[in-house]
Formats: structure tokens, sequence, C-alpha cells
């Protein structure tokens, strides 16, 4: 049994704890690490993993790598002190857990999502967001369009654990579309729902996000972009 949490930090970002059933666990993008002290608290950590080198992602990542003795595995050009460097397509073992690594370029250079397979959990830092996607802050929409088929091949019932809380905003912008499906309502009704109570959007399943977000509805490239640009300008 895998146990996934959210911990909130900064402004809007996530960052991720998992244990493993005796009790092990890992951080995933650790950008703030008070807050991340207060929840894990004792708990062992064995491995930090960042999926991207933005400082929201990571600034936590020495403080807890020196409390709690834990290896840090992420890409090169991520700013903090690295004891593993990865670059995709990796499958490793640690605190228990199997780890698939997966290069997902497009927002930034370097970025990496985390696939954990015997949950089924993805970790994709700012490539997918629940009814949204990444910006292009460092690459290109062919780039992050590739990034989000790679995810094709994961399950439906693949547990989304995005980097950020954007749900609510990217709620509006999809219904800014015009797009009033069954399962988008249902969706959207889900996340007024928990922000009311201020609980995560997160983490939702792939399958979900597959029915109610046009970003991985997106045909093609050239499709995305127009999503994207609209996107960039949006002010809901």
């Amino acid at each position: 049994m895998i146990n996934i949490q959210p911990i909130p930090v900064l402004k809007d970002n996530y960052t991720w704890f998992v244990r493993s059933s005796d009790g092990r666990g890992i951080l995933i993008d650790p950008g703030e690490a008070a807050p991340v002290e207060a929840v894990v608290n004792d708990n062992p950590i064995e491995a930090i993993f960042l999926t991207h080198h933005h400082a929201d992602h990571i600034a936590g990542a020495n403080a807890l790598r020196e409390r709690y003795g834990a290896a840090v595995y992420g890409p090169s050009n991520a700013y903090a002190t690295l004891d593993h460097i990865l670059q995709g397509g990796e499958t490793l073992t640690v605190a228990g857990i199997a780890i698939h690594v997966l290069a997902s370029p497009g927002h930034a250079v370097g970025h990496l999502s985390y696939v954990l397979p015997e949950v089924p959990a993805l970790f994709c830092g700012d490539v997918l967001f629940s009814g949204g996607s990444g910006r292009l802050l460092e690459g290109t929409a062919e780039e992050l369009y590739r990034s989000l088929r790679a995810y094709d091949s994961l399950s439906d019932e693949t547990l989304v654990c995005a980097g950020h809380e954007y749900t609510a905003s990217n709620m509006a912008f999809i219904a800014s579309l015009g797009i009033e499906t069954e399962a988008f309502r249902k969706r959207r009704d889900e996340v007024t729902a928990l922000r009311a109570k201020g609980l995560p959007t997160l983490p939702v399943t792939l399958g979900i996000e597959r029915k109610t977000n046009p970003f991985l509805q997106a045909k093609d490239s050239q499709e995305f972009a127009r999503l994207r640009q609209l996107k960039d300008h949006f002010r809901g």
C-alpha cells in the first residue's frame, strides 16, 4: 500500500509526500521546506525527486536533504544539490517504491515526470494540470504536446499529481470555450465544492482528465498551440 499526500506550499504549489507500506517515504518538488517538515515530522525520507529546475519546485530541497539525509534526484540543470542526475528512461526502486522516469520537455528544459506503476500515479510537475497544461516557458508547443502524448500509455485509473492548484481557473477557461459536456459539468461542480472547503482538487484520475481537459484532447500540436495561446490571454 502506497500513500500519497499533497502538501500545500508557497502560494499554490504542491509538494507530494509518498510513503510505502513500511513507512519509508519520498518527497516530490519541495518548493518550501517548513510546511513540508511540519507534515512529515520525523517520518523517514529516503529521497527527494525534482521534476524541473524552477525555484517554486526546488527551493526547499537542500534544507530537507540536510534534515532527513535524503538523496536528491533530478535533472542536471536543477539548482539544488543533486545526488543522482536523471534524464528520462530510468527505472528506479527507492524506499520500496518503483519509479519510472519520463523526459517531459516543453514547459522547462530538462523537465521530468515520475510514474509509480504500483499505484498507479503520475507526478507531472508543470506539464499537465487538472483542466490545463503548463505554459511554454522554455520550449515549443510541439515538445509539450509530445510530452502529454507520452502519458497516453498510462491507464485511466492513474492518479494525476500535478505541481499547482490551478484547477478552478482552468475550469473557468474551459467554460469560456463553450464546452458544456456532462463530464465537464460534473468535474467543475466537484472542484467548486472542494475549493469551498479549502481542499485540494488533486489528485484526479487521468480518465477524468481525458474526458474534460481540452489540452489532452488536442488532436495535434497546432491545436494544442492554439489552446495554449488562448489560455495565456485568458483573464477569467
